[in-house]
C-alpha cells in the first residue's frame, strides 16, 4: 500500500482532484473532514478545545467552526495550540484507517500537509495549483465570504513554491479537462512505480 498526500492552498481544487483520484478507485483520507469530526466526537479533545477557546465553541454539541476560525485565523498562537490538539488525533485516527483498507493507493488529503507534519507519512506527495482569480472565484462562491478575507486566510498558508518544492506531483487545476488528464497520468505513474 502507497500512501499519497494530496495538499494545495486554499481554493485550488484538491476536492476536484481527489473526486478524479476516486473514480480510479482509490481509498482518500480528508483530514480536514475527520479532524471536525474528532473534535466532536473526542470526549478528551472537546474539554481542550473548550479550555483554549471558551464555552462558546460548541453549541447545542457541535462545533462552532466559525467561532474558532475567527479567532486562529487573526491569533498564531491559538492557532498552533489548536493544532498541537488535533493533529496528533488525526495520526491516530489515520492509521486505524489504513488497518481497515486494503486498497493499493490511500490518499491523504491535508490543507496543511508539511505544515502538519503528515508528510512524513507519505511515500509520494501531490500539490494543487490554480490560478489566483480562479482560487477567489472558487472560495467565493463556496464560503460567501469577501476578497479581503480570503487574502487574510492566503496569508496563513505556505507558498505554492514551497508545496511544489517538497512535491513529487504537480496538478495545474484550471480547466477541467486538463485536470482529468493530469490526473489521469499521475495514476498511471503512480502504478508503475509500485511495481
Amino acid at each position: 500500500m502507497k500512501i499519497i498526500g494530496l495538499t494545495g492552498g486554499i481554493g485550488s481544487g484538491k476536492s476536484t482532484v481527489l473526486s478524479l483520484f476516486k473514480d480510479f478507485g482509490v481509498a482518500t483520507y480528508i483530514s480536514d473532514n475527520e479532524a471536525k469530526k474528532l473534535m466532536t466526537a473526542d470526549r478528551e479533545l472537546r474539554n481542550q478545545i473548550t479550555k483554549l477557546f471558551g464555552e462558546k465553541a460548541y453549541i447545542n454539541e457541535s462545533l462552532n467552526s466559525k467561532h474558532i476560525a475567527s479567532i486562529v485565523f487573526n491569533d498564531k498562537e491559538k492557532l498552533n495550540a489548536l493544532n498541537a490538539l488535533v493533529h496528533p488525533k488525526v495520526h491516530e485516527d489515520f492509521q486505524k484507517f489504513i488497518k481497515k483498507t486494503n486498497a493499493d493507493f490511500i490518499i491523504y488529503e491535508a490543507a496543511i500537509l508539511f505544515e502538519s507534519g503528515s508528510d512524513k507519512l507519505c511515500d509520494y506527495i501531490i500539490t494543487v495549483l490554480a490560478s489566483f482569480e480562479n482560487k477567489i472565484e472558487r472560495i467565493m462562491k463556496r464560503d460567501g465570504v469577501s476578497e479581503a478575507q480570503i487574502l487574510e486566510r492566503m496569508k496563513h498558508q505556505s507558498s505554492d513554491d514551497f508545496k511544489i518544492n517538497k512535491s513529487d506531483f504537480v496538478i495545474r487545476n484550471n480547466k477541467l479537462e486538463n485536470t482529468k488528464c493530469q490526473v489521469s497520468t499521475i495514476f498511471e505513474l503512480l502504478l508503475k512505480l509500485r511495481k
